[in-house]
């Protein structure tokens, strides 16, 4: 059934390639009444947590965003599946860095970086989009997939000129590689953690929330810099990604300070534009 799978989705991947942006977003604004409309996925969620996240807001507002974040949910969905089929030139024209100039100084020095992001914007092209945008040999963790044969191929595929993709599962591995340059780990951590046991606890969007602390586990034990990846969406199809730094010498901050910058930082650019971020999420599940 796995394989069967596999070719129905390669099968589906040859179509986005022939596809232009234009007739893909004519497509992504149909997908939109069906997930929005009909199905209603996960409408409770998306509500739920954006009255909590700004209880200042009128319901109309609240659903206003909610819609926003719908449209740019299935556009999400729409670049990720053409991402398969693009070339990295093509991802540079639309998805730009910059702020790389804070990154020089550690180059220069053989020093790694760790490059914290959140569920905003396209996350999917970051990685991907890089490789000839730093200096440094960029690497991006992800999740697995249950199918074996997609994973590879996501594998083979998302690997676009000196980028790299490794799995979560093989994080303490990953920072311990010799790599033979100074690498930029990208590294998505705002999800929810699995339990209490493995969270720290902060006050993020009105909400006492649990967050993951492994950028800064790895920063503290590595003693490697870390930046944050302020993300803005400029129209459909086109984002800018600015590096801001987050702590340039982990050993002088204390337990918890790196994760409370970086979530704190995330919050300003949520409030900024809420609807670019991953509502969808049940980011609020634990309960400390």
């Amino acid at each position: 059934m796995d394989k069967l799978i596999y070719f129905f989705f390669k099968a589906f991947i040859i179509v986005f390639r022939v596809l232009p942006f234009r007739l893909l977003y004519g497509f992504s604004d149909f997908l939109f009444y069906i997930i929005y409309g009909v199905i209603r996925y996960r409408r409770d969620v998306v509500l739920s947590n954006l009255k909590r996240s700004f209880p200042e807001k009128s319901e109309e507002e609240i659903t206003s965003i909610a819609k926003k974040f719908y449209h740019h949910l299935c556009d999400l969905l729409i670049e990720s599946l053409k991402s398969f089929t693009m070339k990295e030139e093509e991802l540079v024209k639309r998805y730009r860095f910059t702020g790389i100039e804070i990154l020089s100084d550690f180059f220069e020095n053989g020093r790694s970086v760790i490059c914290v992001a959140g569920h905003y914007g396209n996350w999917e092209w970051g990685g991907e989009a890089s490789g000839s945008q730093v200096k440094h040999k960029p690497i991006g963790f992800y999740k697995p997939l249950s199918n074996k044969y997609i994973d590879d191929f996501v594998q083979k595929i998302r690997v676009k000129g000196r980028t790299r993709l490794a799995s979560i599962a093989r994080t303490a591995e990953t920072f311990n590689t010799n790599w033979d340059e100074p690498v930029l780990y990208f590294m998505v951590a705002d999800q929810c953690p699995s339990s209490t046991r493995l969270a720290f606890w902060l006050d993020f969007l009105n909400q006492d929330t649990a967050v993951l602390h492994g950028p800064e586990k790895y920063a503290r034990i590595h003693n490697l810099p870390v930046v944050f990846a302020w993300p803005r969406k400029l129209k459909r199809g086109h984002y800018s990604v600015e590096f801001k730094m987050l702590a340039p010498d982990p050993s002088k901050t204390k337990t918890g300070e790196i994760t409370t910058r970086f979530m704190y930082m995330l919050e300003e650019v949520i409030k900024e534009n809420p609807q670019y971020y991953l509502w969808s999420h049940k980011r609020w599940k634990l309960k400390r």
